[in-house]
C-alpha cells in the first residue's frame, strides 16, 4: 500500500527536473573544462568519509552541519561530506605527494544537516579549485581570477569582490596573549558583528587597554581602499608585523585585480572571520545585487595536509552550482540543434539517418508503437517523413 505523501522530500532536499537538471550540467561541463584549460585535474572524493578526515582544519560550525553515522564493517564513525575540500586536500597530500604546485578541481554535491537561512537547500552542488604549494599572494591572485572566470562564465553580472585577512585577527590574538576560552567568546560576538556585545566584552577582558582599543576599531574597517591606509595607523601596524604584512598582501592583490578587471568593485572588510578556524590567510567572497549572501568564497588554508602527513600551502574557492545555475538561466543560448520524432520502423535508411543526425548534435526521438502524444507533445520541432529520394526532416509548422 501507498504512503500517503509518498512523493514528498525532506526538507532542503530538491530534486533537479528535466529542464534544470540540462542546465545544471551544461554549466557543469564548461566549468570543469575551464578548470582544465587553467591547469586543474578532476578529482572525485567520496561521498561518505571517515569524520576526522572530513573535520580536519575545520571549525565548530562544519561539526554541526556534518551529518554521522557508524560504519557496521570498521565500527567507526563515519560522516555524509559537508564540504568537499579537507578530502581534496588529503588526496594532494597523501596520494599525489607532489613537490611542485598541483592544481585539483571538484564538483559534487555535499549534504547539511541545518540548510542556509536564505537559500533553504541542505545539499548544495559544490564546485570549486584549489592550489597546493604554493605560499605567495600570486596563488591567490591565480584562484580569485578563476572564481571570476567562473561566475562570468555562469552569467553573474555585477559581480563585487570583497577581500580580507585572518592574519590580522590571529596576530591581534596571539599579542593580546587571550586565553582559548576568551578567543572564542570575542570571535562569535565579532562574527555577530554586535557592537554593545563587543563593548561589554572587552570591558571585562583582562588584557591591556591598548589591545582593547585595536579589537574594538577592528569592526569599523571595512570599506573602499581606504580601509588599508586606515587600518596601517589605527591597528599600529609598524609594531605588528603580521598585521603590516596582510596589509600589504591585500594591497598588492586588489591593484592586480584593479589592472587586470578595471571593473570590478573591490571593498575590504578587515572583520570578515567566517572559516577562521580554517583560513589562515587572505579570504574573498564574491556578491551580486540579486542574492543576499555570498555566491562564491575562498581563501588561503595552509598546512591544512599535516594531518594527512605533509603539510601543504593551499588556497582555493568554491560556490554551490545551482546557485550559479540561476544566473547561468539568463545568459545561456536558446536550443539550435533540432528535436526530431522519428517513426518507429526497421527501415535500414530509417536507422541511418537518425545515426547520422544524432551524430550531428540533434536529438532525435523515436516513437514507440501504441504510445500516447503526438510531436509537440514531446517537445519536437521537426518530423522524419519518407520521401522519394530517402528519409528527410520536415520541420513543424
Amino acid at each position: 500500500m501507498q504512503k500517503k505523501d509518498s512523493w514528498l522530500l525532506p526538507e532542503g532536499i530538491d530534486e533537479a527536473l528535466p529542464a534544470q537538471a540540462k542546465l545544471i550540467e551544461g554549466l557543469r561541463r564548461k566549468l570543469l573544462d575551464t578548470f582544465a584549460c587553467w591547469g586543474y585535474d578532476l578529482v572525485i572524493p567520496p561521498f561518505v568519509d571517515f569524520l576526522d578526515s572530513l573535520l580536519t582544519g575545520s571549525g565548530h560550525d562544519l561539526d554541526l552541519q556534518t551529518f554521522k553515522l557508524t560504519d557496521q564493517i570498521s565500527g567507526k564513525l563515519l560522516g555524509v561530506r559537508a564540504d568537499m575540500t579537507p578530502q581534496v586536500a588529503r588526496i594532494d597530500a597523501h596520494n599525489l605527494k607532489h613537490d611542485w604546485p598541483t592544481r585539483l578541481c571538484y564538483f559534487g554535491t555535499v549534504l547539511h544537516t541545518l540548510g542556509d537561512p536564505l537559500e533553504k537547500t541542505r545539499a548544495p552542488m559544490q564546485i570549486g579549485a584549489e592550489l597546493y604549494g604554493h605560499t605567495g599572494i600570486e596563488s591567490d591572485y591565480e584562484i580569485i581570477s578563476l572564481m571570476l572566470e567562473t561566475l562570468a562564465l555562469s552569467g553573474a553580472e555585477h559581480v563585487h569582490l570583497d577581500l580580507g585577512h585572518v592574519g590580522i585577527y590571529r596576530t591581534l590574538i596571539e599579542a593580546a596573549g587571550l586565553a582559548a576560552e576568551q578567543e572564542t567568546e570575542l570571535f562569535d560576538v565579532l562574527q555577530r558583528k554586535a557592537r554593545s556585545d563587543l563593548d561589554e566584552l572587552l570591558r571585562n577582558l583582562p588584557i591591556a587597554e591598548h589591545y582593547k582599543q585595536l579589537f574594538s576599531v577592528l569592526p569599523n574597517l571595512n570599506g573602499g581602499r581606504e580601509v588599508l591606509s586606515k587600518a596601517l595607523t589605527l591597528l599600529n601596524a609598524a609594531e605588528h608585523p603580521g598585521i603590516s604584512q596582510a596589509l600589504t598582501d591585500l594591497q598588492n592583490v586588489a591593484d592586480h585585480l584593479q589592472r587586470n578587471f578595471p571593473l570590478l568593485p573591490i571593498s575590504f572588510d578587515l572583520a570578515e572571520l567566517r572559516g577562521y578556524h580554517y583560513h589562515t590567510g587572505m579570504v574573498f567572497a564574491a556578491f551580486i545585487p540579486s542574492i543576499g549572501r555570498e555566491i562564491a568564497r575562498g581563501g588561503r588554508y595552509d598546512n591544512i595536509g599535516k594531518v594527512f602527513g605533509r603539510a601543504r600551502a593551499a588556497t582555493g574557492f568554491s560556490a554551490d552550482l545551482k546557485v550559479l545555475v540561476n544566473q547561468y538561466k539568463t545568459s545561456v543560448e536558446p536550443q539550435t540543434s533540432q528535436i526530431i520524432l522519428a517513426p518507429h520502423s526497421t527501415d535500414t535508411d530509417l536507422i541511418q539517418t537518425v545515426r547520422d543526425l544524432r551524430a550531428g548534435g540533434n536529438t532525435v526521438i523515436q516513437f514507440l508503437p501504441n504510445q500516447s502524444g503526438a510531436a509537440k507533445d514531446l517537445g519536437c520541432t521537426a518530423i522524419l517523413e519518407k520521401q522519394d529520394h530517402g528519409w528527410a526532416v520536415k520541420p513543424l509548422a
